[in-house]
């Protein structure tokens, strides 16, 4: 089935996001496609979160990651795609395989396009130079790319710099995807990832190399990291121009830890007549292994027009002032108070751009009482003053 890159780029016009889920399993895709999901990826890696382990198992020798992929992907994913796009992740740096011959054999099979996964773009060090020298690289996923788009299937890039973004529009990669690292989040997630504001910059230094092409219109998406709720998502959505999202953990694994557990403890108490509603709650505030920073942010995103004290915050979460304030700017990259006037100035300036409200109710809209106080710091953040945006 051909891709329709066509009514991909007019969602990104009509300000629609184009979501794509890496997956190793059919009732995932299944359940995707009932969503209205716009892109499945079938990866090796989705496979092995399916299994119980890390995405980090897709780069070990546990098994032939293209026989794979191809096991799976034709027996579970594309009979429950339906008419979704489902794209095969493609170990091209294979020395068993002729990249030629193997993307026709792809193509045959019934996938729409190919993506280059995994990838040795994650890799770095002494293992990366011996892979280079042994002519394991990086580039070969660059011809990949450039075999399948001259074969006419549709191709998503992994990139994890500009460099490797020019390569891949060189080779006319359809998607040039941002890869921010392995997931964060959940029992199996990575520990130590790019913050949201690190991920930011790397984004817009990608995407820059995007915008500098003529001619063929490359879709922007972003992947992994430390997006992994909605609330990081809007994030980058309002700090980067990213078309969309291709999540895998965050979609898969993610929101089975998180309900599984209480969803098993909920049937096993059923039945316990007076203890069931007080253990119903234990179950809803304790097995959830929520996440201070997550808290923090969704508490934001619900009530930045309000007076909002980290402190108050703290106190609920059963934490330290002093410690929540420490681990939100680790995992976020700035401090509480900077995302939280940030996140008002992005809300200021959508709604300035409506030009539906006065200036003075827009400042009350974000949470500044005080017009003068509200006109300082957008134009701290933003460079020019709210009228001097407004007549832009």
């Amino acid at each position: 089935m051909n891709v329709d890159r066509r009514k991909l780029i007019k969602k990104s016009k009509n300000h629609e996001y184009i979501i794509g889920l890496a997956t190793g399993a059919g009732v995932s895709t299944k359940h995707a496609v009932e969503a209205g999901i716009d892109l499945i990826l079938a990866l090796n890696s989705g496979k092995y979160r399916q299994m119980g382990v890390s995405s980090l198992a897709g780069f070990l020798p546990f098994s032939n990651c293209n026989n794979l992929v191809m096991e799976f992907g034709t027996r579970e994913i594309i009979p429950m795609a339906q008419d979704v796009p489902v794209i095969f992740g493609l170990c091209a740096t294979d020395p068993f395989i002729k990249l030629e011959e193997y993307v026709v054999e792809i193509k045959a099979a019934g996938f729409s396009g190919i993506n280059n996964y995994p990838s040795v773009g994650m890799l770095d060090g002494v293992f990366k130079e011996a892979l280079e020298e042994e002519h394991i690289s990086y580039q070969v996923e660059v011809e990949a790319i450039k075999i399948a788009n001259e074969t006419g299937l549709f191709t998503i890039a992994f990139v994890f710099d500009e460099s490797q973004a020019a390569q891949m529009i060189d080779a006319g990669a359809d998607v040039i995807c941002a890869h921010l690292g392995f997931t964060r989040g959940g029992l199996l997630g990575a520990k130590k990832v790019l913050n949201l504001v690190e991920s930011v910059k790397l984004v817009n230094r990608i995407f820059e190399v995007c915008d500098r092409v003529k001619g063929k219109k490359v879709m922007k998406m972003i992947y992994g990291g430390s997006v992994y709720t909605t609330t990081d998502l809007k994030y980058m959505y309002e700090n980067t121009s990213t078309m969309g999202y291709i999540g895998g953990s965050s979609l898969e694994r993610i929101p089975l830890e998180k309900s599984m557990p209480s969803l098993f403890e909920e049937f096993k108490i059923t039945g316990q007549k007076e203890g069931d509603p007080f253990l119903l709650k234990m179950l809803e505030g304790v097995k959830k292994n929520y996440n201070y920073v997550d808290f923090v942010k969704e508490y934001i995103e619900m009530n930045y027009m309000h007076r909002i004290s980290l402190t108050e915050l703290a106190e609920v979460s059963h934490v330290s002032r002093s410690y929540l304030s420490k681990l939100f700017k680790k995992e976020v990259g700035m401090t509480y108070t900077d995302y939280l006037i940030e996140y008002r100035m992005n809300k200021a300036q959508k709604l300035i751009k409506q030009n539906e409200f006065r200036l003075v109710e827009i400042a009350d809209a974000v949470g500044y009482a005080d017009y003068a106080h509200f006109s300082k710091e957008f134009k701290k953040r933003v460079g020019i003053s709210p009228r001097a945006f407004q007549e832009e």
